[in-house]
């Protein structure tokens, strides 16, 4: 039986290349003292930056900026961000960048307006009532950051890497143009696209009962980002691919195709502890953990759902017995991943061994477990997850 839910998405979209010319209109409407939040300047060097600083302009906003966000953000910035807002009098936020700038803009947002860390509201998964407002301009298909109430951020101190979804956190306005995806890597394109599958078969490799039609969805847009990110790492400025993959990743996790499910965020949970530990891109160790994840997986009550991704996501035919089509299906992901998007395959080809996976389990297991298991596609213990971690050297 299907979960009851609401569904409600408040965030209004902006898509396609040219639209940022109408920033300056939401920014008015939003208001009048804004902090810009981006990362290591690559929106200097391509443009975005100076056309962001027009707009603002335009609007008649005066405020802030902070930069420096780093591939995996981190809480300390977020909090001087914050402590920036209120002796500022920010009542606007700004993102532009990828989904670790949008998810400190977020963290800075819900935790402005409240005094003490911002990984205590983190910790403590506290539903703020009120934020401060947020738009974003995200260059990167990847984490769909620019639409959802969720931001991921990590405690250096701790090496504690957590995931906050509070509705506040959503942003009110974003602007999808694909044109600001144009100069991704081939790499960080590839990494975006690991992400954005990941996203999508953590939901879709459920046991639980779920609408055909969102099954149908996710299976199509799992092909779109098979079909399309190759295509973007060998031409980055192909606005059909980019725009392809800058969709898919905003629908595959806003919470429109999770409704009416328990989804447990498996391998998130995994791979948020291996990037807090070795501060290696979040797209890739998810794709690293997935095929490790699904063999661990693999056994007689998640062989249907298994098949039904082998058959209509990765193209296996439907015949012999239905080991060999979901065994089959994950190794036609396995060889995507590896071949196709080039990433690495194993922990060890990044010079991770298995010193700290007993210490990543326990974080796994305090975070996302009940009673010692994460209870997910399959249940995970600790021991299982460590297991996953050593199949993946």
């Amino acid at each position: 039986m299907v979960d009851s839910f609401i569904y409600h998405n408040r965030t209004k979209i902006y898509f396609g290349n040219g639209e940022l010319s109408h920033l300056h209109e939401e920014l008015a409407k939003w208001g009048t003292r804004v902090l810009l939040v981006y990362g290591g300047g690559s929106i200097k060097k391509n443009g975005l930056y100076d056309k962001i600083v027009e707009e603002i302009d335009k609007a008649g906003l005066s405020g802030y900026e902070i930069s420096g966000v780093k591939p995996n953000p981190e809480v300390p910035l977020a909090a001087r961000g914050a402590r920036l807002c209120r002796e500022g009098g920010v009542d606007l936020i700004l993102a532009a960048g990828g989904g670790s700038v949008i998810d400190t803009a977020k963290v800075i947002a819900g935790s402005t307006l409240y005094e003490g860390s911002p990984w205590d509201l983190v910790v403590n998964k506290v539903q703020p009532e009120k934020a401060v407002s947020l738009i974003t301009i995200p260059t990167m298909a990847a984490t769909g950051s620019e639409m959802n109430d969720c931001a991921v951020i990590t405690n250096p101190v701790t090496h504690q890497k957590y995931g906050w979804s509070a509705e506040v956190l959503r942003p009110r306005v974003s602007f999808l143009c694909p044109e600001n995806t144009y100069s991704v890597s081939p790499f960080q394109t590839a990494c975006g696209s690991a992400d954005i599958l990941s996203h999508l078969l953590e939901v879709y490799l459920n046991q639980e009962e779920g609408f055909d039609s969102i099954d149908g969805y996710m299976e199509a847009m799992m092909r779109s980002v098979i079909r399309w990110a190759p295509i973007a790492m060998a031409e980055g400025n192909h606005e059909e691919a980019r725009a392809n993959l800058m969709w898919d990743s905003v629908w595959a996790i806003n919470d429109l195709v999770e409704s009416g499910r328990h989804v447990a965020w498996s391998c998130h949970g995994m791979e948020h502890e291996l990037s807090a530990f070795y501060d290696i891109p979040h797209g890739l160790g998810l794709a690293i953990l997935t095929p490790a994840f699904l063999r661990f997986a693999l056994r007689e009550e998640t062989l249907p759902r298994l098949c039904q991704f082998a058959i209509n996501v990765m193209g296996v035919k439907n015949k012999g017995d239905r080991e060999k089509v979901a065994r089959k299906g994950i190794k036609r992901l396995t060889k995507f991943l590896r071949e196709t998007l080039e990433l690495p395959a194993k922990l060890s080809d990044l010079s991770i061994d298995e010193t700290l996976f007993e210490r990543m389990a326990d974080n796994v297991i305090s975070w996302k477990g009940q009673e010692g298991v994460v209870q997910g596609f399959v249940p995970l213990t600790k021991e299982d997850i460590v297991e996953i971690y050593k199949a993946c050297l």
